[in-house]
């Protein structure tokens, strides 16, 4: 079965108290729940981890890179500056699409630059949770068609 793997960065683990104006008022258990209804629909499996820690996402990502098919990631913070999380998700050799839940390109300059967009297959951003599960869509059928080769 195909496995995606979600990824959440910094201060993702508040949401629903965090700016609902701008972050939407679901809490990270209510998006993982819409990305699972999501994902069961299309037949994959998803699992997911969140952590304020950079190390600790790398370390989620080299442990399961030999059973993922797939990454969805909202990298929070470290969208603009974490490179050793880009050079992490270069080496799991797996497609990966960035999900924002704001528009970042609408926000304060210095939000606007990802340093993981080059290495992604695409930016999906200002949709609130729903930019999650369009993700997941977009990648079961790039997985599927890679399948089908």
């Amino acid at each position: 079965m195909t496995l995606i793997l979600v990824l959440n960065g910094p201060n993702i683990n508040i949401l629903g108290r965090r700016n609902q104006g701008m972050y939407g008022a679901n809490t990270l258990d209510e998006v993982c729940q819409e990305i699972t209804s999501k994902a069961l629909s299309l037949g994959i499996d998803v699992d997911f981890y969140q952590s304020n820690s950079e190390g600790a996402i790398i370390d989620c990502i080299q442990e399961n890179w030999q059973k993922i098919d797939g990454i969805i990631i909202n990298p929070g913070a470290l969208t603009t500056y974490g490179l050793a999380l880009k050079d992490a998700l270069i080496d799991a050799i797996v497609p990966v699409i960035e999900v924002h839940l704001s528009n970042i390109h609408a926000r304060e300059e210095w939000r606007r630059h990802s340093v993981i967009a080059d290495i992604a297959l695409g930016q999906i951003a200002g949709f609130g949770w729903r930019s999650y599960t369009t993700a997941v869509d977009i990648l079961a059928g790039i997985l599927e068609e890679e399948k089908a080769g």
